[in-house]
């Protein structure tokens, strides 16, 4: 009896770090651009980069990380509500990381990169075949650590998160238009949404199960866009308003990507896909910005808030007051205080999509209890047409009875694959 009660005190310990991952989520993976670069560029020789205050103002330390914001991204919060740890590091940190952190998620984004490979080359950073094969670098890595299973298991439950596509637009078609002598803006947009579904499939042959792909910000209400906008003569200069046209473009694309998502379904039939919708949320934040505690929308907080971004916001730079009363940080990117609206959205509306229920689905875990004295493991479900597991025969009923019962607690509790080490010599029977 009492080897019994023992046993069910090791089992609810070990399994209850995993409630709090409620959405069966192992890990977050980014990638992307500068919204999701946790500190990629730092070692770039590019403009690109936010290693040097005043960015990371907010950031636990007071210190510049490479993110551009005065704080957090959305990915850091929300590994924070998954539990998984307080912030997503880059990938380049990655030999400073321990392996609990690194098997966790990691960011590869780099910022003022895109979908397409002309807009990196112009920045001079990654491109996203590049942050794929740091990805393909990880996942050896891990495996050579954990194995191959375990190494599997983790990229299986994983989230990955994407965020590309307006720099795309903003260097390559308005700022300098290059594509936009080569392209509509349909087929330009139909060019950048093949070139995601490229990525999204390279990761799904390696693994990835689960996506978060947002798709474009309300581009024409960028403070640097707006001004940009008023510089041409036609425009008036003293009304700092967002260009109808650009919003319009992204919206377009959207509708575009959307429809891309749904096809993404159809064929890669074993993963989720969730379209993250940043566009309403940041229009919504303009047109009610006292609902979310803000007092300027078309301005960024560091400087005049209309050019400044990158080597412009530095330690010469004068500041606004109280940065999270801005949307924006720079003249491109939203403070923490924004970031922070759009994660809750994404935690509220997007990671419940995740949590499954059947256990038909192939990223369940199937718990199985092995022979009493030898470790307990629980095993992944067989795929999808295989033979079932079959079930081990006990002499005892009441010792069937026990472990069923613990599949069911376990299968309350799908977040991870555990290893239970028993060290019982039997249930007290």
């Amino acid at each position: 009896m009492e080897n019994r009660v023992l046993f069910f005190a090791i089992f609810f310990l070990l399994l209850h770090p995993l409630a709090a991952t409620s959405h069966n989520i192992s890990a977050v993976f980014a990638f992307g651009d500068s919204t999701l670069d946790a500190g990629n560029n730092n070692r770039l020789h590019t403009i690109a980069r936010a290693d040097h205050v005043p960015y990371g103002r907010e950031l636990p330390g007071h210190l510049p990380s490479g993110r551009f914001s005065d704080g957090r991204l959305i990915t850091d919060f929300v590994v924070s509500a998954l539990g998984l740890k307080d912030l997503l590091p880059p990938y380049s940190a990655a030999d400073r990381l321990d392996l609990s952190d690194i098997a966790t998620g990691v960011s590869f984004a780099s910022a003022g990169s895109g979908l397409d490979d002309l807009t990196a080359s112009q920045s001079q950073v990654m491109t996203m075949a590049e942050e794929l094969s740091n990805f393909a670098a990880y996942t050896e890595r891990l495996t050579a650590a954990l194995g191959k299973d375990k190494a599997q298991e983790i990229i299986g439950g994983a989230l990955f998160v994407i965020g590309a596509g307006s720099n795309d637009w903003m260097i390559n078609y308005y700022i300098s238009p290059i594509r936009s002598r080569m392209y509509s803006k349909t087929d330009y947009s139909r060019l950048l949404i093949g070139k995601l579904r490229s990525v999204v499939e390279e990761i799904y042959n390696r693994g990835g199960r689960k996506f978060a792909i947002s798709g474009l910000p309300p581009l024409g209400c960028l403070p640097l866009q707006i001004t940009l906008n008023a510089m041409v003569p036609i425009n008036d200069a003293t009304q700092r308003s967002c260009v109808v046209a650009q919003n319009n473009d992204a919206a377009t694309y959207n509708s575009l990507f959307q429809r891309s998502i749904n096809a993404l379904s159809a064929s890669l039939i074993e993963g989720k896909f969730v379209y993250v919708d940043i566009y309403t949320p940041l229009i919504n934040m303009i047109q009610n910005p006292k609902r979310y505690g803000f007092e300027s929308t078309t301005l960024g907080c560091c400087g005049t808030g209309t050019v400044e971004m990158g080597p412009l916001c530095n330690a010469l730079t004068p500041l606004c007051s109280a940065p999270s009363s801005f949307m924006f940080w720079d003249s491109v990117h939203p403070s923490e205080a924004t970031y922070k609206a759009l994660a809750e959205e994404m935690i509220k509306d997007v990671l419940p999509k995740y949590k499954f229920d059947s256990l038909q689905n192939n990223n369940h875990i199937n718990y199985r209890m092995q022979k009493l004295r030898r470790p307990l493991h629980f095993c992944l479900l067989p795929p999808a047409g295989a033979p079932p597991i079959a079930a081990e025969k006990r002499s005892s009923p009441k010792s069937d009875a026990e472990a069923e019962k613990l599949a069911r607690l376990a299968r309350s509790n799908p977040s991870a694959v555990v290893t239970l080490h028993s060290t019982l010599t039997s249930l007290g029977g």
